[in-house]
């Protein structure tokens, strides 16, 4: 075999080995995990090991490659009935906001570092996107209500997709290129978005009616066969000539709020991937990276930076909140909370594939101030939640359900899992009162099952399997997370398993 292939295996391995530890450490620490691959990245690069990457090009692709199954993951782990209470802020923040953001970062760029215009709105244009796994992985470890969360996702989801365009279209401007009128360009954004959107969910809901009704010949098909639905989402709205961004996200939503076999499977699945893709991603960005040059750009990444965070973020929030009766801690929070991560810098690298004069400072300036910005904003995301007493009580966690097709007797067979802290722990079996084709058929208790009778009791770490009939899943499912919650008087205390604020 060739010397080079197995070298490129071990160091790619060990790469992701020494990832995995970092993940551990920047958990412990309270930062996001980012920061440690990009500095892993660099210690590859030139000022370390010696490494020299220039690929510009191949950055771009790859990283628009991560960005796709980071936004599936994303849809894929967010509940519809937080979408639902979001939906509006969601979209609000990552339209109105991301323009008022871009508005006042430029009219900074013009007025204090003596950029043009155009050059001014397109650094603006790359800063002012939050960064979906930067936010998705640091938000999701808080105790927050979970209309805000909710809200902040739904926002680092879909503002990719618009901002994606504007770079590409002032990139054009920029190495004079020939553009449409200002209201032309704003008609093809909408369409592109609008048919991405179509895309998305006619390949989520295709995509969930042909899993619920084809038995694959194994299970590990079906994590698969998810994430693949969503990247086709993204290939065919791209190359329809529409947002292959807001496809692959409403594509993720789609299917994993559907009720899929082995759903748990296949979302433990594309968390796994998605975090891998962040590892190569990042540490590919800290290769791209020269340390030597970084210094030069750090007074302008401080000032836009210091511009984006205490002015245009502020501003922008309430641009976009004004009309959903947020509270204002809530608002500041969400000011605070407009995490940059991957985005950005990976937005940053367009100009530099695209020829556009002073592009190298750009991806510096944007390299310092996401790492700096990072430290501030990540690290202090807990105490400020405390602060602004918006901190929720941690509620006992969903049940986790895993379901798995019996198509020939037309019923399905559900695994749960008892929480440390749920309130099944102590109910007696018929006082689950599941529907009447839903039975508990076998208990595994410190790693020893037996079939369970009438007076049997569910345990703190029990688990269970359950058959229940095909119509009945749902029902059987929402009564199990009602008394996870409420107890076995959850139905007297007006618990119906659906989603809280807290949850």
């Amino acid at each position: 075999m060739d010397t080079t292939v197995t070298v490129a295996l071990a160091v790619g391995a060990l790469v992701v080995l020494v990832a995995a530890l970092a993940f551990r450490l920047a958990d412990r620490l309270g930062l996001p995990s980012l920061l440690l691959y990009l500095a892993l990245g660099v210690a590859l690069g030139e000022s370390g090991a010696g490494i020299q990457f220039e690929d510009a090009s191949l950055t771009q692709t790859l990283g628009v490659a991560a960005l796709v199954v980071i936004l599936a993951e994303g849809g894929l782990t967010t509940r519809w009935s937080d979408v639902q209470r979001a939906l509006g802020p969601g979209l609000a923040l990552s339209t109105v906001g991301v323009l008022v953001s871009i508005a006042v970062t430029a009219l900074v760029g013009v007025w204090l570092l003596d950029f043009s215009w155009a050059f001014a709105v397109l650094v603006g244009a790359v800063v002012s996107s939050t960064d979906a796994a930067a936010v998705f992985t640091t938000l999701r470890r808080l105790p927050l209500p979970r209309r805000m969360a909710a809200s902040l996702e739904v926002e680092s989801g879909l503002n990719d997709a618009p901002v994606v365009l504007l770079v590409a279209v002032l990139c054009e401007v920029l190495t004079g290129g020939e553009t449409a009128p200002w209201w032309l360009v704003a008609l093809e954004v909408a369409g592109e978005l609008a048919g991405g959107s179509l895309v998305g969910l006619a390949i989520g809901f295709g995509g969930a009616w042909l899993l619920q009704r084809a038995a694959l010949p194994l299970v590990g098909f079906y994590p698969l066969v998810t994430l693949a639905l969503c990247v086709l989402a993204f290939a065919c709205a791209d190359l329809v000539h529409t947002s292959g961004f807001v496809a692959v996200y409403l594509c993720g939503l789609v299917l994993g709020n559907a009720s899929l076999p082995h759903r748990a499977a296949s979302i433990g699945f594309a968390e796994g991937m998605a975090n891998l893709a962040q590892i190569g991603l990042f540490v590919l960005l800290g290769l791209l990276v020269s340390p030597a040059r970084l210094l030069e750009s750090l007074p302008a990444a401080l000032l836009i930076g210091a511009a984006l965070l205490l002015v245009a973020r502020p501003l922008s929030v309430l641009c976009s909140l004004v009309w959903f009766r947020f509270p204002l801690a809530q608002q500041l929070f969400i000011s605070w909370a407009g995490l940059r991560g991957a985005v950005p810098i990976v937005l940053a690298t367009f100009p530099l594939t695209a020829g556009v004069p002073d592009a190298a400072f750009v991806f510096d300036l944007v390299f310092v101030l996401v790492v700096v910005f990072t430290v501030v904003q990540g690290g202090s995301l807990p105490t400020v939640a405390r602060w602004l007493g918006i901190a929720t009580p941690l509620a006992p966690r969903d049940i986790d359900v895993e379901s798995a097709p019996l198509d020939e007797l037309g019923a399905e067979l559900m695994q749960l899992r008892v929480p440390e802290r749920s309130k099944l722990h102590g109910v007696y079996l018929p006082e689950l009162r599941l529907p009447e084709d839903a039975a508990v058929v076998l208990v595994v208790r410190d790693g020893k099952p037996f079939v369970p009778d009438p007076t049997t009791r569910l345990m703190r770490g029990d688990q269970a399997l359950l058959v229940s009939g095909r119509q009945s899943r749902a029902e059987a499912e929402r009564r199990l997370r009602a008394v996870s919650r409420g107890g076995r008087l959850a139905a007297w205390r007006g618990e119906d398993g659906a989603a809280t604020e807290a949850d």
